[in-house]
């Protein structure tokens, strides 16, 4: 078991599930290295933390490779007993993959697959001089299941899917004192949609406020319980961390029905949007 001590570093921590998670691990006896390109958010949040915790906030863009260097050497400097990193920085596109242009597709993969790439190699050489540590890569249920319209997010969270499993494999086979679990929410009520961008072949702009309207209406985690979840996952040593009862099902659904599990789950969905549906 893994205990929550030390310091953590976290990425997108000015908002959403980053944000709820350094509250809690602050409430823990965790100092902090808080990384976004949010710095009044991370101000913010450190300001709410308060003198109990000591606390570093740093502007880091996660597609850039230099600022995620940057923000493990200035982390682990401020925080030597440093021992859980969290790459949680993500955005959202909409549109179907004929609506959205090369330069978008990387744009996303830049940020929400680079970027935890970048974060694990970054953080990995001092992580393995602590007696135990944790990575903890977030992905979706994205990346278990890929839904029309998410092309894009969906490759790049099942490429952290398998990148996240592949290198836990290696820290195991090489008797690393490094934990690795990858996380798969479900809908977490955040603001990712609503500040998602769109395919630049989308004409019908109706479709966006349709879109943003079903995932919040779904969306039933709190990103409190998001965080509640992940920790209980850090202290158990969980390989995968599936996050809301929506999660679950998408992913036993997945399980039973690998190739034609979209057309019950698009039914099921939909009643979800409506408040139908549970």
């Amino acid at each position: 078991m893994t205990a929550i001590r030390g310091a953590a570093a976290i990425t997108g921590a000015a908002s959403g599930i980053g944000r709820a998670l350094a509250l809690e691990l602050a409430q823990r006896g965790c100092d902090l290295a808080l990384a976004d390109r949010d710095e009044a958010g991370l101000k913010a949040l450190a300001a709410e933390i308060g003198a109990t915790r000591k606390v570093s906030v740093h502007r880091v863009d996660v597609a850039e490779p230099d600022d995620i260097a940057r923000f493990a050497n200035e982390a682990t400097s401020a925080h030597p007993a440093l021992g859980i990193v969290v790459n949680n920085a993500g955005v959202a596109l909409m549109g179907s993959f004929e609506e959205i242009d090369q330069a978008q597709m990387d744009w996303l993969f830049d940020i929400n697959f680079w970027g935890v790439v970048h974060g694990t190699r970054a953080f990995l050489p001092h992580l393995k001089t602590r007696s135990e540590a944790h990575i903890v890569n977030l992905s979706s249920i994205f990346g278990i299941i890929a839904p029309p319209g998410q092309s894009a997010y969906a490759a790049a969270k099942f490429a952290v899917r398998g990148f996240s499993e592949s290198v836990r494999h290696e820290l195991a086979v090489a008797g690393s004192p490094v934990r690795l679990s990858v996380v798969h929410p479900g809908g977490v009520a955040t603001a990712i949609a609503r500040n998602s961008r769109t395919g630049v072949g989308v004409t019908d702009n109706s479709r966006r406020a349709q879109s943003i309207e079903r995932f919040e209406n779904a969306a039933r985690t709190t990103p409190k319980d998001a965080a509640l979840r992940i920790i209980r996952g850090i202290e158990k040593n969980e390989p995968r961390i599936l996050i809301g009862n929506d999660a679950r099902f998408m992913d036993l659904l997945q399980r039973f029905r690998p190739a034609t599990y979209w057309a019950p789950l698009q039914r099921r969905l939909e009643k979800m949007a409506k408040g139908t549906g549970k």
